[in-house]
């Protein structure tokens, strides 16, 4: 692995993964509704996830995704059902204004485990790595699948401080929503709005 490759593959990262996708958009939805803890927390969820799709390409099996259209659509609408419930529970608490004492006795385990099931049932997660890490792979080195899981944690790493700072910047927004009483009102409908597009995304989401 040379080191043009690794910063080419860093700087191609980055740029995917601050791109509006379900993932981020989750993580932007928690943080505006229950702070950075809470989006931290998804982001934590989240890309423990990716260790399970990047282990399936690593080891063939997004493959398999790829060539059966059975199991990828499965996938795919128990993750959209999943996002659209999450919405319907947030739509039924719409005109509940946000409070900050419930903010702080969150079950971060519980978003942390959200987190974990949306990425799992989002299989285009699995096809775009299959799709995006051979790219940068020097198949004259050898250690194939070594190389695409390096290249696959490093993904993650970048993922996560990214996340992260999207919590952290998204909670500011969070706050100043929460000074507004109309809008603090419709903060519950903003999250379901943002559950929905990601559910319709995955839905309608194609190979």
């Amino acid at each position: 692995m040379e080191v043009v490759s690794i910063l080419s593959f860093l700087a191609a990262a980055i740029v995917l993964t601050i791109m509006p996708g379900p993932d981020n958009l989750f993580v932007l939805a928690q943080s505006i509704a229950k702070g950075k803890k809470a989006g931290i927390s998804t982001a934590l969820g989240l890309c423990t996830g990716l260790i399970v799709h990047i282990s399936a390409v690593t080891a063939g099996l997004s493959a398999v995704i790829y060539q059966s259209a059975v199991v990828f659509s499965i996938i795919k609408y128990a993750g959209a059902a999943y996002l659209l419930f999450l919405a319907y529970k947030s739509f039924r608490e719409k005109n509940s204004p946000f409070n900050l004492t419930s903010a702080d006795t969150l079950n971060y385990s519980a978003l942390y485990k959200r987190g974990i099931i949306m990425n799992l049932l989002n299989p285009k997660v699995s096809l775009f790595f299959l799709a995006f890490l051979p790219q940068f792979v020097n198949y004259h080195s050898g250690h194939v699948s070594l190389q695409m899981l390096t290249y696959g944690i490093l993904f993650l790493l970048q993922a996560l401080l990214l996340f992260t700072l999207i919590s952290i910047f998204a909670e500011k927004a969070g706050s100043f929503i929460r000074k507004n009483p109309r809008v603090s009102s419709k903060i519950n409908f903003i999250q379901g709005s943002l559950f929905t597009l990601i559910g319709l995304k995955i839905a309608f989401s194609q190979r």
